[in-house]
């Protein structure tokens, strides 16, 4: 009997999963795991938490939904703690199983236990095979090398837009064999040294984590309120649900894939019509693909302070008391202030907004953007690595920018997005009577 591994990582779905297709494709048993990595919940060298509140009580939802539909398959969901190499070795003995599937990684820590674990598997004679899941375009359909990815964003597209097509999703499986499972075992969110997480009643949106959820979230902003059709006037809005899509958490942590999106979206054009606003969810998904495929070519180097290119000329020193001000909302300028304040309230912040508060940190604070990049790892609940530091990055001036520094005018910004204070109201005056 072939007994087989699925390692669940960032990618807690189980339509459009590759990684679980193949290992029952291949194998007679299979068993269902999670790790809560122990470096997750440390704190980073910058002095933040790798994972906050927020992500991880929507990263539990997900686990609880994940393991809700694998029962439904006749499966379930395998809780371990630890370091990955050790545990799922732990787990491979204990069941004699031959592979290990999961999802490939591109980051540097990532790729580094990735590394790890396949070292450890070795030992017991068990193979690790990994799938690429996280990306619209897959990578070996790019029509350039790893090493030729244009450097510059619009070079890119035009290439990929002309030369490339998106992969067919793959469905979820019918039945999934295991042995049986005992009742998930999910730790409270105390017993990883955070805290459990109130919503706030001003939050844009109350994002729960899961797949199931993901779906109806899909759902509602394409087919029910239709708000995709005009997308591209409002993704620049600050205060409400439908501005954006806010798919972002899904995607973070695999419960949607972008593919889904991207199907559901051309049903919708069929159904209804495409228009500039429905291209543009594609082309942010085409900016999503283009920073990981940036991580795999630079690695380590969109997490060093002079950057992909190792320029020197402008980098910042570290001040902790300026930047407490900025993570408080204490500036003095109330446009930032209330962006912080969302963040630090809700763990989420608007796309417009998290441009403003980086290129302040950036360019009127001129600290180490590192840091910046650092806590909107512990805060966001839509945390994606290789956006997140491909973005700040960027914005700093040693990413992706052919301009070089990208510098805003903060005031200029409130004016044209928040020009009757409405966003800078609701965040700034905690009794304002606007609030229910």
């Amino acid at each position: 009997m072939t007994t087989s591994i699925v390692w669940f990582k960032t990618d807690l779905r189980l339509h459009d999963n590759e990684t679980l297709v193949r290992a029952v494709e291949q194998s007679d048993e299979i068993i269902p795991v999670y790790c809560f990595d122990e470096s997750h919940f440390k704190t980073t060298e910058f002095g933040f938490k790798k994972t906050g509140n927020f992500r991880t009580q929507f990263l539990l939802e997900s686990l609880n939904d994940l393991d809700t539909n694998l029962r439904k398959l006749g499966s379930g969901l395998v809780m371990l703690f630890g370091k990955p190499e050790y545990e799922l070795l732990k787990l491979v003995h204990k069941y004699k199983a031959q592979k290990v599937f999961s999802k490939k990684e591109v980051a540097y820590e990532e790729k580094k236990t990735q590394e790890l674990v396949e070292k450890e598997l070795w030992k017991a004679h068990c193979s690790l095979e990994t799938f690429s899941t996280s990306t619209l375009y897959h990578a070996q359909d790019l029509p350039f090398s790893l090493k030729d990815i244009p450097d510059i964003f619009t070079n890119f597209r035009k290439r990929i837009e002309k030369e490339s097509s998106v992969r067919e999703v793959f469905l979820k499986p019918t039945f999934i064999k295991s042995p049986i499972i005992d009742k998930l075992n999910l730790p409270r969110i105390e017993q990883l040294g955070l805290e459990a997480t109130e919503v706030d009643c001003r939050a844009a949106i109350h994002f729960k984590g899961g797949e199931t959820e993901g779906y109806k979230r899909l759902n509602t902003y394409l087919f029910e309120t239709q708000a995709i059709s005009t997308y591209k006037e409002t993704r620049n809005g600050m205060i409400g649900e439908n501005y954006s899509t806010k798919f972002s958490a899904w995607l973070g942590l695999g419960c949607l894939s972008p593919r889904e999106i991207y199907f559901e979206l051309k049903k919708y054009e069929a159904q209804f019509s495409s228009n500039e606003s429905t291209y543009w969810l594609e082309f942010e998904l085409l900016w999503r693909d283009y920073f990981r495929f940036m991580m795999k070519k630079y690695s380590n180097k969109f997490f060093q302070q002079a950057g992909i290119h190792a320029k020197t000329d402008n980098l910042h020193k570290h001040n902790y008391e300026t930047l407490l001000t900025w993570m408080d909302g204490k500036t003095g300028i109330d446009f930032i202030d209330a962006n912080m304040l969302e963040l630090k309230l809700t763990g989420f912040m608007s796309n417009r907004g998290r441009q403003n508060v980086a290129s302040y940190f950036c360019n009127q604070l001129k600290l180490d953007w590192r840091y910046g990049a650092a806590y909107f790892e512990q805060q966001l609940i839509d945390y994606d690595v290789s956006s997140n530091w491909g973005n700040w990055a960027y914005l700093a001036g040693v990413g992706n920018d052919p301009r070089g520094k990208r510098e805003f005018s903060i005031e200029k910004q409130a004016n044209d997005y928040d020009k009757n204070k409405a966003y800078r109201n609701l965040w700034l005056n905690l009794y304002n009577q606007s609030i229910v």
